[in-house]
């Protein structure tokens, strides 16, 4: 069984005394662009006890778990078959969280407020905040970014902080997996959840370093970055 991981709650969203430990995924259904708040509440519930979740963006299909969970961290790396080099994401409700995770400067700021919500992700210098494990090692640095899609900000909202993150993409595989029925299939019985909002796009997103006090885009995804180049 995994340790219940406290956090912020209300009304729904509220953690339990149990922890969440099915043997095979359990499939939520939800609306994407409406969702119910019973199902936003079931999904937070299993990060909140330690649970690793498959969850639609506005990129791609993503991992999900709690920012404190190295179980699921550590089994993120066994799927996707990385290292422990392997960057990861923290998603972020708006542009105030970002600054609790990572340090901003005003340039920087104005740059990723005229550009989120969206499907980028940003690099900069960690803060305090973020447990080592996430941090890129030796550059101290984190990827945040804030997601353009309704079901993910309903999570946040409801979770009171960032999910870490990281895309859905598996040894072998050229695209993030896009299905949540092929997800099923595939890894079903490795993680815990998997949210089923409709099939996801294909491309992760795209990646800017801002951590040399300039701006390098070190993947084209699906987020527009041709007035970077």
């Amino acid at each position: 069984m995994f340790p219940a991981i406290p956090g912020p709650g209300f009304g729904l969203c509220v953690s339990g005394a149990l922890a969440y430990n099915p043997r095979v995924a359990r499939l939520i259904v939800i609306h994407p662009t409406n969702p119910q708040p019973r199902g936003v509440a079931s999904i937070v519930q299993i990060i909140r006890r330690g649970g690793l979740i498959a969850y639609p963006t506005d990129s791609s299909y993503a991992f999900g778990c709690h920012i404190g969970n190295a179980r699921a961290i550590s089994l993120i790396g066994r799927i996707r078959r990385t290292d422990k080099t392997h960057n990861f994401t923290l998603v972020c409700s708006d542009l105030s969280e970002i600054s609790a995770y990572a340090r901003v400067d005003n340039w920087a700021y104005r740059l990723i407020k005229s550009m989120t919500p969206g499907p980028y992700t940003f690099i900069l210098p960690a803060t305090r905040e973020v447990p080592k494990r996430l941090q890129k090692p030796k550059r101290r640095t984190i990827g945040l970014r804030v997601p353009d899609h309704p079901l993910v900000q309903a999570m946040l909202e409801c979770l009171g902080e960032p999910i870490m993150s990281a895309t859905l993409s598996l040894p072998g595989d050229h695209r993030p997996l896009t299905d949540p029925l092929e997800i099923e299939e595939r890894i079903g019985n490795q993680i815990d959840a998997i949210i089923d909002a409709g099939p996801s796009g294909i491309e992760p997103t795209s990646v800017i370093d801002m951590t040399a006090g300039s701006v390098e885009v070190l993947r084209v995804g699906r987020g527009d970055v041709s007035a970077l180049l």
